[in-house]
């Protein structure tokens, strides 16, 4: 066993002592949630920070390619403009699939109430 789990193994034995049985798990409930929560906090921005950064590019790499596709190109210009295109569309779809990603609403496991919006 390593130090870091000795250390933890003897904060969690100190924490038991402290708290009543019964108390500890809904406290540790309340943290890991807090936790979790925290954390998909923080990858729902990254995941709209990177969507808005790949999205202004990219339109205007799909607006160029559909320009040239406008023109008067030579078959081996044309097909590369087409792959162009349709990658820059493949991406564009990705990107509208990361639109879905929202940020968790937060647990009302937290204060141990039920905060439901139904009015029941």
């Amino acid at each position: 066993m390593t130090e870091t789990e000795q250390a933890k193994k003897a904060a969690a034995a100190r924490a038991q002592e402290n708290n009543p049985p019964e108390r500890v798990p809904k406290e540790r409930t309340r943290m890991l949630l807090a936790d979790y929560e925290a954390r998909l906090d923080e990858a729902a921005e990254l995941i709209a920070r990177v969507r808005h950064e790949i999205n202004n590019p990219l339109a205007a790499v799909l607006g160029q390619a559909q320009l040239l596709l406008r023109e008067e190109l030579n078959e081996k210009a044309r097909n590369r403009a087409e792959i162009i295109e349709e990658l820059a569309i493949r991406l564009r779809d990705i990107v509208a699939q990361l639109r879905e990603i929202q940020r968790p609403v937060k647990s009302s496991v937290n204060d141990g109430t039920n905060k439901s919006n139904n009015g029941t």
